[in-house]
């Protein structure tokens, strides 16, 4: 299976680096052809400009600028999001991505009445792997909008029953050592049933 794996995180040395890390070899040993999106490494220009914008819908232009990224989500048959919670969101490259590559002809479209028609069904299947500062509590108590960005939102504009597993870190300000190689075990286990 082609898979797009989107890595959000600046510091190589971050235990999110090491999550993502465990995902990429664990999905390339089972055999998976890997496409690797380190965000932050290739220099993704979250910003949506004004140009962006005013060209959004026009689907004859609104390619352009993110057409190499946009090729890789619609050559991609799985898709799995690597990243930090970070104020209750995605970091703002990974949000950026989204935004700016996630377009109108691309992921969706817009009837005439205005209707939206989710049209990436190219992806099969969806996956995260990502940590949280705080606790699930607390996550649970401020609605958790990641996950049910990912498991609502972003599975629905997927082929129709694709499957999402979503795999979380809390707390991370009070992890210690032994729970976070605990996690990788678990990134490694529910990947390797992809």
């Amino acid at each position: 299976m082609r898979i797009l794996v989107l890595f959000a995180h600046p510091v190589e040395t971050s235990f999110a680096a090491a999550v993502h890390a465990k995902l990429v070899a664990t999905l390339r040993a089972r055999g998976h052809n890997v496409d690797d999106c380190d965000l932050n490494a290739e220099g993704f220009d979250p910003v949506m400009s004004r140009e962006d914008r005013l060209e959004y819908h026009n689907l004859a232009v609104n390619r352009r600028r993110v057409a190499p990224y946009v090729e890789r989500l619609l050559a991609a048959e799985a898709l799995v999001f690597s990243f930090p919670v970070w104020n209750m969101g995605f970091p703002a490259i990974l949000k950026g991505f989204v935004d700016k590559v996630f377009l109108p002809g691309v992921s969706f479209t817009l009837k005439d009445n205005g209707d939206y028609v989710p049209t990436l069904h190219n992806i099969r299947r969806l996956g995260a792997v990502c940590t949280y500062g705080g606790s699930r509590a607390w996550t649970i108590l401020m609605g958790d909008p990641p996950r049910r960005v990912l498991k609502r939102s972003m599975r629905a504009i997927c082929a129709p029953g694709a499957r999402c597993d979503y795999v979380a870190h809390y707390d991370m300000n009070h992890t210690k050592p032994e729970r976070r190689a605990r996690f990788l075990k678990t990134v490694e286990a529910r990947f390797s049933t992809w």
